[in-house]
């Protein structure tokens, strides 16, 4: 009797032992992380852990499993066949591939050849390869997103004409726009850890049929580490450590981060430390951007010294902290649960290009910084996988994040240090259905909740004397909430031909509460409930083998926020702007057609084209307050202005890529892009568009043989003259080099780069690189600071 119990226990175990697979490269025999295992019927989907191992005991009744992998050839099996191999697959590796899964379009994974929307995603060997000090600067090194910087601790990127709030942010799937995003440049996205992100997606155009409000020009979508389980009774662990140094700011990071999983429960924590050190820019372009001298506060007053060396950006350097800890329990093959805790947090920071400011021929700030920026999310995500009637997949994410920022500005030689902080509490409930119905038609639906409590305060300062009272605050009291239902089909008419719509209904909500004690608004309270609908409708067409034609009609809204409704600012000296409670949403129209071709295995050309129409936009007008159009502020008198919905807006363009696998080991790839927008302008005129950057490509050469990687790339970046200046940009005379008539504009400048990577063994990797070999003196379109001078970067990370 206990002979058989054994045999039926060691038969149980074998069985469910075999039900691991294991996948390897088929040239080195190396076990592949991340490989994506899916199966449309039934609908099932996973990935490899660091042992190239996963539980495919869900997709038996599978007749066709799909693994696939960024440079691999993508593979289909059925359940029997895996099981004849004794649970192991090799990959082959590939030149090129039109097709990788994508999350970002739906929520859901879906392949990007099957999507008519642009989408690129960033791997995490890219991640780590390019050794990104920032996330800003991650988004960047994809050549199709361009950064603006006010000051070194900054990132604001632009897609398609767009930017800031016109642009959504999503982290594990949790909205991070919050109902202070302004239009001006933010850099919210330098809270997000760059070494804690495993893969990062560009959705291009509107999305707001799954995102909601504010997903005009784009989508980023950044998913960080996920605990990883183990396949079999063992608990697997494994780790990193890294270093890296760069001489341009005299960076010094640490990181370190760990994964440990049994079975059933996993975790990861990560954590990094950033010291960044003033900037140093390069040598070779404008004197205008020197900065010959900066302010000092010596003995109880502003000093203007002398810059010992005008090439350093003084003041710009910061400091930053992350940490993440995950938790994974999956008591089943249905059910997976993960929470997830972020936390970010910088020094106090300057606003560079404030500094550069003057008035009456000197600086007109003391000093002008950033509070600590801070971040912190936690989250809550139940998956279940059950094929039921109405779904096959159901995902519930519950999160709670905070958000503080503050302003710190006193003017030179005043005792009047004036302090504006702002806290936002953000609650957010995200309940997503996908469900197959056969082999041809996928359905996505959700509902949405988003609860953005703010708060804001004013303090003013004597420096001299130390006392303080309450100052004007920057918002008022209030609240912004969203609530939302969204429909998402995909439906495959043939192999060669698929379509998508989507439908979203979205109500919006506004409650605040003014204080007139420091300004005579004719109003104490105002409220806002409105509602927006949203559609789009695509299709994907393959005439032949790797010859791909999308077409995509989509609209999208964005909703005024309290930044919007609410604020008092000063946007440029001399004018203030005070709130409207009257705004209504703006909408945006756009297409896209999109062409992408394979030709043999070895090259891959794609270009897309767009044209996006925005209504009723959100912009600055003159205004009046008690019937005065021109008020005092901060001791100035000053005109007012107001955001209204009273223009229009165009932006079109196109993105051009190119992807050559050479032999012996090489590679070439290039990117390009250009945008033209325009804005209509109160009296009538227009105007080129503020976030429309000029056309910026880049190129690189590529060299992979065995364990060492290298790479020679250079970006480069169009003119703008000041007729094609934005008017709001021609004042800024001080963030711009000066052409021969002593007018503002934005000089043409390239970098030209090269990277390398080694790893010894399977412990130790060095990564290296010289940025801007040629000391380039440059400052990308609309930056307050110019960018770094040459730059030698090492890192170093060890195996766990």
């Amino acid at each position: 009797m206990s002979r058989n119990v054994l045999f039926l226990t060691l038969f149980i175990y074998s069985i469910s032992y075999s039900q691991t697979l294991t996948l390897t490269d088929k040239t080195t025999n190396q076990p592949l992380e991340m490989a994506a295992i899916i199966s449309f019927k039934p609908s099932v989907y996973t990935t490899t852990n660091i042992k190239g191992q996963a539980n495919i005991s869900d997709f038996k009744k599978s007749d066709k499993i799909e693994i696939s992998m960024l440079g691999y050839s993508t593979a289909y099996v059925s359940y029997k066949e895996l099981e004849a191999l004794n649970f192991t697959y090799n990959l082959t590796p590939t030149a090129l591939s039109m097709d990788e899964i994508i999350v970002s379009a739906t929520r859901w994974n879906q392949h990007s050849d099957d999507i008519p929307s642009k989408i690129i995603s960033v791997q995490i060997q890219d991640i780590q390869f390019q050794n990104p000090q920032t996330s800003a600067d991650l988004l960047g090194n994809t050549g199709k997103v361009f950064i603006q910087k006010s000051q070194q601790g900054g990132g604001s990127p632009m897609i398609r004409g767009f930017a800031t709030n016109r642009l959504l942010y999503s982290v594990d799937g949790v909205r991070m726009n919050t109902a202070i995003f302004r239009s001006g440049n933010i850099q919210n996205v330098i809270s997000l850890d760059p070494f804690a992100i495993e893969k990062a997606e560009v959705f291009f155009g509107p999305g707001s049929v799954i995102y909601g409000s504010d997903a005009i020009g784009g989508v980023m979508s950044f998913q960080t580490h996920t605990p990883q389980l183990s396949m079999n009774h063992e608990t697997i662990t494994s780790g990193h450590l890294v270093y890296r140094h760069a001489t341009a700011n005299q960076e010094h990071s640490a990181h370190f981060d760990l994964n440990s999983g049994g079975k059933k429960w996993a975790m990861v924590s990560s954590l990094s430390f950033n010291l960044f050190d003033d900037l140093k820019m390069g040598s070779h372009g404008p004197d205008d951007y020197l900065r010959p001298y900066y302010v000092k506060r010596e003995n109880g007053m502003d000093v203007i010294v002398d810059n010992p060396d005008p090439q350093v950006q003084v003041p710009s350097g910061y400091n930053q902290s992350n940490f993440m800890q995950k938790f994974r329990f999956k008591p089943s093959e249905k059910w997976d649960f993960n929470y997830a805790y972020h936390y970010s947090s910088t020094s106090e920071y300057s606003r560079y290009d404030y500094h550069l400011r003057k008035k009456n021929g000197n600086p007109r700030y003391g000093e002008w910084n950033y509070g600590p920026q801070k971040w912190m999310m936690n989250q809550l995500n139940i998956n279940l996988t059950s094929h039921e009637k109405f779904f096959d997949q159901m995902s519930l994410k519950l999160a709670q994040q905070f958000f503080e920022e503050s302003r710190i500005s006193r003017n030179l030689n005043s005792s009047k240090r004036e302090i504006r902080t702002e806290k936002v509490n953000a609650w957010s409930g995200n309940l997503d259905f996908q469900k197959t119905f056969g082999e041809k038609n996928q359905l996505y639906y959700g509902l949405e909740y988003v609860f953005d409590d703010v708060e804001s305060t004013g303090i003013n300062e004597n420096i001299s004397t130390g006392s303080s009272e309450i100052g004007p605050s920057r918002y008022p009291m209030s609240s912004w909430c969203s609530m939302a239902a969204y429909l998402t089909d995909q439906i495959k008419i043939s192999d060669q031909f698929n379509v998508q719509a989507g439908l979203r209904y979205n109500i919006y909500k506004i409650d605040a509460t003014f204080d007139t004690t420091f300004y005579p608004f004719p109003f104490t309270e105002t409220h806002s409930n409105d509602g927006a609908l949203t559609g789009s409708v695509g299709f994907v067409y393959k005439p032949i083998e790797k010859f791909e034609l999308s077409l995509n009609a989509s609209t999208a809204f964005r909703s005024p926020n309290i930044d919007d409704m609410g604020k008092v600012f000063d946007s440029e000296p001399g004018s203030v702007v005070v709130p409207n409670p009257d705004l209504k949403a703006e909408y945006a129209y756009s297409l896209d057609l999109g062409i992408a071709k394979m030709f043999g295995n070895s090259i891959k050309a794609d270009i897309s084209g767009y044209y996006t129409y925005l209504d009723n936009a959100m912009v600055r007008r003159a205004f009046t307050l008690n019937g005065e159009s021109q008020i005092m502020y901060d001791g100035e008198l000053s005109d007012v202005l107001a955001l209204q919905n009273a223009a229009k807006a165009t932006v079109y363009g196109l993105q051009a890529g190119l992807e050559v696998k050479l032999n012996n080991g090489f590679g070439f790839e290039s990117q390009f892009n250009y945008q033209k927008g325009e804005e209509e302008l109160d009296n009538g005129d227009t105007s080129p568009s503020r976030h429309a950057a000029p056309w910026f490509a880049n190129a690189s050469l590529n060299y992979h043989k065995n364990k060492l990687d290298l790479q020679l790339n250079a970006n480069y970046t169009g003119e703008k003259t000041f007729d094609q200046l934005p008017e709001e940009e021609k004042a800024k005379d001080y963030m711009y080099a000066l052409d021969a008539e002593g007018n503002p504009y934005a000089p043409s400048w390239y970098t030209l780069n090269l990277k390398g990577s080694y790893a010894f063994g399977n412990y130790l990797t060095l990564t290296a690189g010289i940025e801007n070999i040629t000391d380039q003196l440059y400052r990308p379109y609309s930056s307050g600071i110019s960018g770094a001078g040459r730059n030698f970067v090492i890192s170093l990370k060890t195996e766990i």
